[in-house]
């Protein structure tokens, strides 16, 4: 983790305009095509949901602005960005999990897996002080049907730095599989053009 100087940091003037507002948040729902991945993952047995995941947090390490932070009115560049994730239960509630990232996927994995063992056997939120942490980025699932908006719960807190990413179910178009991401952060601290370049190389990670 690295202090950003922000007298000779080329997004002072943003940060600074985005933070005075109460909301300073932006976001895109979009689309990327998940054929591979899907395929890929039928085939090995492994998890679908663990594997575009991993692939999400490849492409978020990949983007330094999706890895800056607000911390104690500093901002922060994190050498490496965690997963945060809801965990479904069998009784219709979640709980958080916290996922430490690794290029490995069958080490991700393998930390997911222990998350969801976790989360399963016991109730409530399971916040492991996720409202603390600042190197992760909250990942959200909506399984059941596609979506073309969304809109997340906020404490309209302009210091609240941590972005939410969430995904849908797949459509599937000229046999072709396209799985919903949103993707909302702090405008003080990411623009469009890093947003799609999180996109572009999540939908290389699926391809590969």
């Amino acid at each position: 983790m690295k202090i950003v100087d922000l007298q000779s940091w080329n997004r002072r003037e943003h940060f600074e305009f985005f933070s005075k507002m109460a909301s300073p948040y932006f976001g895109i729902v979009t689309e990327v095509e998940c054929t591979t991945a899907y395929d890929r993952s039928k085939q090995t047995g492994n998890s679908f949901f663990a594997c575009y995941l991993h692939k999400s947090m490849v492409a978020v390490n990949s983007v330094n602005e999706l890895k800056t932070r607000i911390v104690n009115d500093e901002v922060v560049l994190y050498d490496v960005i965690h997963a945060g994730t809801t965990i479904a239960r069998e009784d219709g509630t979640f709980g958080f999990g916290f996922v430490p990232f690794s290029h490995e996927f069958s080490e991700f994995q393998a930390e997911l897996q222990k998350e969801i063992n976790a989360v399963k056997t016991c109730s409530g939120l399971r916040l492991n002080n996720d409202d603390i942490k600042k190197d992760l980025i909250r990942h959200s699932s909506f399984p059941w049907r596609s979506f073309t908006a969304l809109l997340h719960p906020t404490n309209l807190d302009n210091k609240e730095s941590v972005p939410k990413i969430t995904f849908g179910k797949f459509n599937i178009r000229d046999g072709r599989k396209y799985l919903p991401v949103s993707v909302e952060a702090h405008h003080g601290l990411a623009d469009g053009i890093h947003i799609a370049q999180y996109l572009s190389e999540f939908e290389r990670q699926l391809s590969l």
